[in-house]
């Protein structure tokens, strides 16, 4: 039997990559889970040579996405590319998977207002909803 290959874009800001890292790893790890990494991590930027050719290229990583899932830490309140993966993923009806970082009670409106679903800072709940809410 072979195992679905859940396509992930997985939205975060370049100044907190740590917890990037850290549900990349939790995905990675996960027994009898198989995905591919659709995100843009600070080590592998994408080559473009204008913001709308950027832009262009995240809506294409996105629209191939099985769901994106977006850290929601208060900084996504201020930053325009988290917004625009939001608002590409929801012009081509991808699943959003939003995390509440651990011990943060408040989520930006952004992200609680969009997403299918907000889970907490466990591997567990990603995975889960991974499963359950990919197209």
């Amino acid at each position: 039997m072979s195992l679905r290959d859940y396509h992930i874009l997985i939205s975060h800001s370049w100044d907190y990559s740590d917890a990037y890292r850290t549900i990349r790893d939790w995905l990675d790890s996960t027994r009898y889970f198989k995905w591919s990494d659709y995100s843009v991590p600070i080590d592998r930027p994408i080559d473009a040579r204008s913001k709308a050719e950027l832009q262009r290229k995240i809506a294409n990583q996105i629209s191939c996405c099985s769901c994106v899932i977006v850290l929601s830490g208060m900084y996504v309140a201020y930053s325009e590319w988290i917004d625009f993966e939001i608002e590409t993923a929801l012009n081509f009806n991808k699943p959003i998977i939003g995390v509440r970082p651990r011990g943060q009670l408040r989520v930006p409106y952004e992200v609680s207002s969009n997403a299918d679903i907000m889970v907490g800072w466990t591997r567990d709940g990603i995975v889960n909803a991974v499963r359950q809410y990919s197209l």
